[in-house]
């Protein structure tokens, strides 16, 4: 009858794992830096995606919900250039946003926005100036007066447009906060009711927009805005037709106003059964679907970085794992000559492997938060959250690395004679 050894027991495995690795702290460290370099790469770049996923998601929720975006481009991000069939589309029209607006009846508001109507190469030049200042970043275009409601528009002073600005076409402009900064950096409040010069006419700044709270990498697009009314935008610019409308859903009825503008849309551009639609129609998941396929590729090369990291330290924990049967080959040998089966002897070393690389799991998770935690001391604008997914993956992948690159050398060590063994010098 066959001798059983306390060590054969699970938690006698892990102890004498956990001896093996004392013994040798320094050649263990080693071992495992790939996996902990490979480890910091994956969670630190998950947080960060994670961080600026969040960012834009709270973003999208503060412009509203339930707003769609209609434009007779593709909108969203663009890899490469329009195909001259896409450029070739009709623009959107305000009759097309009054026909919406009266027979869609999921539709609450509707707000018209003529983007970028200082655009390169245009007959309105929209660079703005004032006592020697100029400013070139401006995004300037013509809003209608619900703008601001639709798009939850905060002013930090000043007002917004009104209808008698939009219906008498007067010249004046509320800016972003950057825009303000730019050309009054001395005079930081108090600027409504300075005039400024902008495309050959003068100007009158009736508001400044005050910074929404959350931003994508610390700012948003309304941050370098100028808004002028849409009928003054259209006065001053006549060459620039180009008109995107913000339609606002009543609550809850957002896929519905989705179809009926939609359906509407077609029916005015006289779209076929068969033709597919000429013209864009956006939400908020749509954008937020778009930027998710987008971290998916950044998370992909991620994987892909980390796992040479992992594929170096798991090879590293083979070759030491090969050299520890080497050098406990008399410890083998005895414990097969006193009763244990190969599956013990596989086990044990199996133990050894997977606690080994767990340390480097654990050492990759805990550097991968001071990793982000620089970061965003760094670089405040560019968040940083760890998951608790990520979390849970870096250490099953880096057990699961121990239990792969392990299985060798447990069975080169389960397969030794134990008579040769006892010989062994």
């Amino acid at each position: 009858m066959k001798l059983r050894l306390p060590g054969l027991i699970t938690k006698d495995l892990l102890a004498m794992a956990f001896d093996s690795i004392r013994s040798n702290k320094f050649r263990s460290a080693l071992t495992v830096l790939g996996i902990v370099i490979g480890i910091v790469t994956a969670i630190s770049i998950a947080a960060i995606l994670t961080g600026l996923r969040g960012n834009l998601v709270k973003i999208v929720e503060e412009y509203g919900v339930n707003n769609i975006y209609a434009f007779h481009l593709s909108t969203g991000i663009q890899l490469g250039e329009r195909d001259q069939k896409e450029r070739a589309r009709k623009v959107l029209t305000p009759e097309d946003g009054e026909a919406i607006l009266a027979l869609a009846p999921a539709v609450e508001d509707l707000a018209f926005v003529s983007p970028n109507i200082g655009y390169f190469g245009g007959p309105f030049d929209d660079t703005i100036s004032i006592n020697g200042k100029t400013y070139r970043r401006g995004n300037t275009q013509g809003v209608t007066p619900n703008y601001a409601q639709i798009s939850n528009v905060r002013l930090k002073e000043g007002r917004f447009v009104t209808e008698q600005d939009d219906q008498f076409r007067r010249n004046v402009m509320v800016l972003g906060v950057n825009a303000a900064q730019a050309l009054f950096p001395e005079q930081p409040d108090g600027i409504v009711g300075t005039e400024v010069k902008m495309g050959g006419y003068i100007w009158e700044v009736i508001g400044v927009l005050d910074k929404r709270k959350n931003a994508f990498l610390g700012e948003n697009e309304e941050d370098n805005a100028v808004l002028v009314p849409f009928r003054t935008g259209l006065q001053v610019a006549p060459a620039r037709r180009y008109l995107r409308l913000i339609i606002q859903a009543k609550p809850g009825l957002r896929d519905a106003a989705m179809d009926q503008t939609e359906e509407i849309l077609r029916n005015r551009r006289r779209a076929k059964f068969e033709q597919q639609n000429d013209f864009d129609l956006g939400t908020a998941d749509k954008f937020i679907s778009q930027f998710d396929s987008i971290f998916g590729m950044v998370g992909l090369i991620a994987i892909a970085i980390s796992s040479v990291g992992l594929l170096v330290g798991g090879i590293g924990v083979m070759n030491i794992m090969l050299v520890s049967v080497t050098e406990r080959t008399q410890e083998i040998g005895v414990r097969k000559a006193v009763g244990a089966r190969r599956r013990d002897i596989v086990s044990q070393f199996l133990y050894e492997a997977m606690t080994l690389t767990l340390f480097g799991g654990i050492l990759g998770v805990v550097l991968s938060f001071g990793v982000s935690w620089i970061i965003m001391l760094l670089v405040p604008s560019l968040p940083a959250s760890i998951p608790s997914w990520a979390v849970v993956t870096g250490l099953v992948v880096s057990v699961t690395v121990g239990l792969v690159f392990g299985v060798w050398p447990a069975m080169k060590a389960s397969r030794l004679d134990p008579i040769e063994c006892l010989r062994y010098e």
